[in-house]
Formats: C-alpha cells, structure tokens, sequence
C-alpha cells in the first residue's frame, strides 16, 4: 500500500472512525484502524465489536493498492500534530506503516488485514429487512429530540438505548430511564418493506432498540442539511445507516421495549403555560441554591402565577415569580431541576405547555406550537 494525501481530508473522517474504538481492548487489532486502498478509494474502518463505521476519501492520485492496519488513535494524534494542508505519504513496509511529511517520519506497527472483523458480509445475508429514507437534519434533530432520557447502565438493558418504532410514513423515537420519558416523530422520504414474514416478530412489530453509544456516535455524524439523505436498513438484530461518506452499523438490543403510551398523560385538570425560554431562565436561576446531591425545585401554580423556589442544607433559599396562564387548582409539585432543564433545551423556543393531575402523577411537557415531541417526568416527593 501507498498514497499520498492531505492532511485536512484524512483528519476529520479518521478521527470519527476511531471514535467508535474503545480505549481499553483485551482483543488487540480492534485498537486498530482498517486501512483498505483501491484506486483513488480510501477506506477508513473502526470497530469494537457491537458499533462499526466506515469512512470514504477520495484521493487527489491512484495510490498502490492494499489493506493494512494501524494503531487508530497513535495515528490521530500523529496527524493532529503535523502542519495543516500539509501532505502525508503513506506507505506500507512488511509489517510497519511508515507515514512521511516533510521531514518528520513515522514507523507505525501493523496488524493483518485479514484477522480484522468485518460486519458487512454478515449483514447483508439476512435478506429480512426494512428500508427507509429520511434527511440527516430530520434525523439528527429526532435523536437530540429524545437522547437525554436514555437509561445509563440500567439493569433493565432494554431501557439503555433507544426505542425507533416505524408507522405509516413516519419514525418515532422514545427514550425513558424510569424517571422521565421523551418521545419524537418525523416524516420519513420513503419506507420499504422487503422478506419480511407474519412469524418475525422484530420485524413485524416495527420496533428496534438502538444500543445508547450508537445513538451517540451516529449522531456525530449526521449535519443539519435538510438536502442530504441516509438510508436506513434494520433487520433483525443489526442497523445499518448509509449516507455519502460514511456507513454506520450497529448491533440492536434483544428485548422488548416498554409500552410507552400507558406512561403518557392523555388529559389533566391542571395545565401551565410559559414561555419557554422565561422558565428556563428563572429555573437556573433559582437551581443555583438548590441541593446539590437531589437537585429538587418546587414549582407552586395558582391563577396566573408560578413561584419557583429551592433551598439547600446550609439552609440557603431562593424564589423566583412569573406570570403565566394556568387553570386549575392550585398546586405545588417538586421535580429535578436538571430533568426540567434537558426537556426545555429539547422543546423549540415559544409557549410550552405542563399538564399535571396531582403532585405524585406523572406531567405532561410539550410546545404549543409544535406536536412533535411529547415529554414526561415523574415529580419528586416533596
């Protein structure tokens, strides 16, 4: 292998690459970066078994063609250091990869090629599969909707990741820890359903468990460009996301998602609406002398006004007052500040709406102006 190639169009795409790698391997080549050249094509590939990604460049000149291994994040730092549009030549010999620029030189230790796992060829045997297309900024924008409320290392394994469930021309996501629930629909650009049988449950039901860290790195690589597409395929325990430079895929989480619609409030005797950057202010305001370990901030609704107030052990209080339209009885409930606060950063700028029923029943958060997005939080005891 050998090829010349400039700094700036090598970076960006190796560093996503071995972002997908773990910093800590018992197996030593999935530390490893897979290097495949043809032509003026440059693979880039990292893996750790559960979540792979695949980089393309197109190179200025043909190189000479191989495939080759590498340290992933020795090479990064490497090519951090180096002057920007500088050029690398690259060039493999026996078992070191040997990276040239100006006068500084590399000798990379390499492993085989062929001990790197691959999961392409594993992925496209089972011809079972859904197919669907939808913009990255439609996508990206669903996944930062709901991400949040994900489960970190929860015991229920199926709560560490995130629901995608397809309707009728649409995708909705759904993430909840037990303790709040976040839920987001997009129109998709077209939706096919290949192989699939009665007896395929997966499959059938339309809904996938996408592991946390691939929701994660996917996410990285997705703009905000309405005009640029990914086509997404699933079947049974895999995903495989496709756009121009990149290919993601990911293994699924093997379990049953919880009913998420019996969490949801359908209706309340009790509902507040604000402006939602007003109550985000005052939230952080307040939040500065709440307790640090539990984080709790009471919010007290009556006609046409919401105290927000806090206090903490070293018997430190603060209170804060807005004007806001609310109907219903009056009632004071106790949330996480933090849960408020992630739900708010996700809703869009203007008037949010807060459906209660008591102060130990779940609430009901979404914009007025929009119905895309629904969110739910359970209140603390006061």
């Amino acid at each position: 292998m050998q090829f010349t190639i400039n700094r700036k169009a090598l970076l960006k795409p190796l560093q996503l690459v071995t972002a997908v790698i773990e910093r800590r391997q018992t197996v030593p080549i999935l530390a490893n970066v897979f290097l495949n050249l043809k032509d003026k094509a440059l693979s880039l590939l990292g893996t750790d078994m559960e979540v792979e990604l695949s980089g393309r460049i197109v190179l200025e000149e043909a190189g000479k063609e191989g495939k080759t291994t590498a340290p992933a994040r020795k090479l990064v730092d490497i090519c951090k250091s180096l002057p920007e549009e500088s050029l690398l030549k690259f060039q493999q010999k026996g078992d070191k990869l040997i990276l040239q620029c100006g006068r500084s030189r590399f000798n990379l230790a390499t492993l085989p090629a062929t001990d790197f796992p691959i999961s392409e060829e594993s992925f496209s045997i089972n011809n079972k599969q859904l197919t669907f297309t939808l913009s990255q900024k439609r996508l990206r924008s669903l996944i930062e909707a709901t991400n949040f409320a994900m489960a970190q290392q929860d015991v229920r394994y199926y709560l560490n990741g995130m629901l995608w469930e397809l309707g009728q021309g649409s995708l909705r996501a759904v993430a909840t820890d037990g303790h709040r629930l976040a839920t987001s629909i997009k129109n998709l650009i077209s939706h096919v359903m290949a192989d699939s049988q009665q007896d395929d449950r997966s499959l059938s039901d339309n809904q996938f468990i996408i592991p946390r860290k691939a929701v994660y790195e996917l996410s990285r690589l997705l703009s905000d460009d309405e005009e640029n597409e990914v086509t997404i395929l699933l079947n049974n325990n895999q995903l495989r996301v496709t756009m121009q430079d990149y290919t993601f895929t990911s293994k699924l989480i093997d379990g049953k998602f919880p009913g998420y619609d019996r969490v949801i409030p359908q209706s309340g005797d009790k509902t507040l609406t604000v402006d939602r950057d007003l109550l985000k202010s005052s939230l952080m305001r307040v939040g500065i002398l709440s307790n640090d370990k539990h984080r709790s901030i009471c919010l007290e609704m009556k006609a046409k006004e919401l105290r927000i107030f806090a206090n903490n052990l070293d018997q430190e209080d603060a209170e804060d007052v807005l004007e806001v339209d609310y109907s219903g009885e009056a009632i004071t409930v106790a949330f996480n500040i933090n849960y408020l606060i992630d739900v708010l950063n996700s809703l869009p700028t203007g008037l949010v709406r807060m459906t209660l029923t008591s102060t130990e029943a779940s609430v009901r958060l979404e914009s007025v102006e929009e119905s895309t997005s629904i969110y739910v939080i359970m209140p603390m005891r006061l």
